[in-house]
C-alpha cells in the first residue's frame, strides 16, 4: 500500500477527539467561540433586481445585464424578480428560465429569492383562487431557478365594507394552498409586509402564527413599517424572517429618514437568522451609481458577522 493511500485511511480511521481538533485554529467559523457567536450567522449579500426596476421596465437595461452588473460587485447573491423575466405575467420556457440560472452561475452568484404581485385581497373566491394558480405556477418557474424563497404579497388593501380579521382569514387560506404547493417544490413562501394590507409587526406575526413554519414566513422589508416606530417593528418580526430586503430609508413616528445600518444589523444579528441579506435601493438616478456605495455600506456593519 502506497504511503499517500495509508496516510488518507488514518484520516477516516481518526479518533473522533481528533478529528474535531483538525483546523480548530484555521477556521474559527465552524465552531464559534462562546464569545463570538456572531459568527454562526455567516451573513451574505444578494441584491434585489428591482433596484434597477426604472431601467428595466424602460427596456433600458436587460435582466442578463443587470445579473452581469451584480457579478462584477462584491456580493454573493442576486433576487432574480420574477416579473423582470420573459413574457411576464406568462411563464416563461424552460430553456429561458435554465439559461438565466446558468448566467447567474456562470457570473458567480447565488439566487437568494425570488417575487411576484399578486393580491388575495379580494371578496370573490374564484378571483382569489385565480391568483392562488397563478402563484403556483411561478413557485415551480422559482423552485426551476433554484431559489429557496419566492415573495409574495397578501392584498394591496381591505375591500370596503369588510373586518381586518375576516380578509385576513381569506388570504391565509390562499397562503395555505401555496405554501402546500411551495412544500411540494421545495420553496419557501415568504409574505412581504408592502404597507398596504399589512401595516404592523402584530398584523404580520397573525399570519405566521396560522401557518407552517417550515414552509411560511417573512419578507421583512425594512423600509416599509410605516404605521409605528420602525426600528421596533423590524425587531418584532426579526424572528420570523426567511428573507430580508435591505433599504436606505426608514420611517419613524412618520419621519422618512436614513437608515441606521448599524442599529438594523444588531436587529438582524439578535435574531435566529442566517443566510443572505438582500439589499434594495429606491433612490432616483442611475443604480449603477447609487448601488455599490450603499453596499459598501452595508458590508462595512455586517463584517463581523461575516
Amino acid at each position: 500500500m502506497s504511503q499517500r493511500r495509508k496516510f488518507l485511511q488514518s484520516l477516516f480511521f481518526m479518533p473522533a477527539i481528533a478529528k474535531s481538533n483538525m483546523g480548530s485554529s484555521s477556521n474559527k467559523r465552524l465552531v464559534p467561540s462562546e464569545n463570538n457567536s456572531s459568527l454562526s450567522h455567516r451573513f451574505k449579500i444578494s441584491l434585489n433586481a428591482y433596484s434597477f426596476n426604472a431601467p428595466l421596465t424602460k427596456k433600458e437595461i436587460t435582466i442578463e445585464e443587470v445579473i452581469d452588473f451584480c457579478g462584477n460587485l462584491n456580493i454573493d447573491a442576486i433576487d432574480i424578480t420574477e416579473y423582470y423575466l420573459q413574457n411576464y405575467p406568462q411563464v416563461p420556457s424552460d430553456a429561458y428560465i435554465y439559461s438565466i440560472k446558468n448566467r447567474v452561475h456562470k457570473a458567480g452568484l447565488s439566487i437568494s429569492g425570488t417575487g411576484i404581485r399578486n393580491d388575495f385581497g379580494s371578496p370573490n373566491p374564484a378571483d382569489r383562487q385565480a391568483e392562488v394558480n397563478f402563484v403556483k405556477k411561478w413557485i415551480e418557474v422559482a423552485a426551476k431557478l433554484g431559489a429557496p424563497v419566492i415573495r409574495i404579497y397578501s392584498a394591496k388593501k381591505l375591500p370596503e365594507g369588510y373586518a381586518w380579521k375576516e380578509v385576513a382569514d381569506w388570504i391565509i387560506e390562499s397562503f395555505e394552498q401555496c405554501v402546500q404547493y411551495g412544500k411540494k417544490f421545495g420553496v419557501i413562501i415568504a409574505m412581504q409586509n408592502h404597507n398596504d394590507f399589512i401595516l404592523t409587526a402584530e398584523q404580520a406575526i397573525y399570519f405566521v402564527d396560522r401557518l407552517d413554519k417550515q414552509w411560511f414566513g417573512l419578507v421583512v422589508d425594512t423600509g416599509n413599517f410605516q404605521t409605528k416606530e420602525g426600528y421596533s417593528e423590524i425587531e418584532l418580526v426579526a424572528p420570523y424572517a426567511v428573507n430580508w430586503q435591505i433599504k436606505e430609508l426608514i420611517t419613524i413616528n412618520g419621519k422618512v429618514q436614513p437608515m441606521d445600518l448599524k442599529k438594523l444589523v444588531k436587529i438582524i444579528a439578535a435574531s435566529p437568522y442566517k443566510g443572505y441579506l438582500p439589499t434594495e435601493t429606491l433612490n432616483p438616478g442611475d443604480p449603477k451609481v447609487i448601488i455599490p456605495p450603499f453596499l459598501k455600506k452595508v458590508s462595512d456593519q455586517l463584517k463581523p458577522y461575516m
